[in-house]
């Protein structure tokens, strides 16, 4: 399989996807990006070889539109709370069954580790179940399919790290929830360095790639480096099971839904990897994340002093 030079993203104005588009331009690959709301994607618009169009994935007369001229399209729609079926099986099985249908090379699924039926989440099952709906519709045709399953992602504009470091400078206590939970966080960059490899080496492509940084966090460590590297301390309330789920019942019903009970029960299994990071180092999170969280602590270098003096 030749490397592939036009590439439709769907999901493509997302965290992630921002930063798959990036790569792929630079690398002089035409691309079209989906987005629901073309205002979300107005920086990737100034980007060369890229064509942002507004679509529904979720409609299929809009997404049989979108596919035919590509070689190779990759599929970035996820969503973290249920319900999960149009975006995590539907969509899949839809877009690779009209990629194939219009003669696409490639179809890429973005999933997650730790996907599989016997998982005790709604949402890694969904992952599962929308990985073999790829699968299924590509058979008989000439396209292959491409799995990728990440570690949570990290990043300068993530809700993860940077939802832990807005909670530390607000809040005086931080009731943890699972915080044993195990996680490989792996940098944005490195994730978009990925697609680029699986689209542009033929051995790449046909695989199902685990995505995970060099080192192994508990949840906890991982808010203790955002403390760390925050300047902002704060003490922390571990929750046990029990408790984890009581919290998530609660704030599964307020605004912005930080958590919700099918997340605990994700978390009940490592997001974590045997195999390294199959394209060349992966950057660790300590020195990457230092460079935005860092600038937080810059910002106010009084910071800790502050809040040692309860202030």
């Amino acid at each position: 399989m030749s490397a592939a030079s036009r590439v439709l993203l769907l999901g493509g104005s997302g965290f992630i996807g921002s930063s798959v588009a990036a790569a792929l331009s630079a690398r002089g690959m035409a691309l079209t990006v989906q987005t629901r709301r073309l205002a979300r994607a107005s920086e990737l618009s100034v980007l060369p070889t890229v064509n942002v169009v507004e679509a529904d994935p979720h409609d299929e007369a809009a997404l049989a539109r979108l596919v035919p001229g590509h070689d190779a399209v990759v599929n970035l729609v996820g969503v973290l709370h249920a319900p999960f079926e149009a975006a995590h099986v539907e969509l899949p099985a839809r877009a690779a069954r009209l990629a194939a249908r219009a003669g696409a090379r490639h179809f890429v699924q973005f999933s997650a580790l730790g996907a599989a039926m016997t998982a005790p989440s709604a949402y890694l099952q969904s992952r599962e179940r929308g990985e073999a709906g790829a699968h299924r519709a590509a058979e008989g045709s000439a396209m292959q399919v491409t799995v990728l399953r990440p570690s949570v992602v990290f990043g300068e504009s993530d809700r993860f790290l940077n939802l832990f470091a807005t909670l530390l400078r607000w809040s005086p206590l931080l009731p943890l929830g699972s915080p044993s939970a195990l996680f490989q966080p792996v940098w944005v960059e490195d994730v978009a360095r990925a697609v680029v490899h699986c689209l542009t080496e033929p051995a790449a492509a046909g695989h199902t790639w685990p995505l995970a940084g060099p080192r192994i966090y508990t949840l906890r460590e991982l808010v203790e480096l955002v403390m760390r590297l925050s300047g902002h301390h704060r003490p922390i309330l571990p929750l046990g099971p029990g408790l984890s789920m009581m919290q998530a019942a609660v704030f599964e019903h307020l605004p912005g839904r930080l958590i919700t009970r099918d997340n605990v029960l994700s978390m009940r299994v490592p997001n974590t990897s045997e195999t390294a990071f199959p394209f060349g180092p992966a950057h660790d999170i300590e020195t990457t994340a230092a460079r935005w969280l860092g600038a937080v602590r810059m910002a106010d270098p009084y910071g800790p002093a502050r809040t040692r003096a309860g202030r």
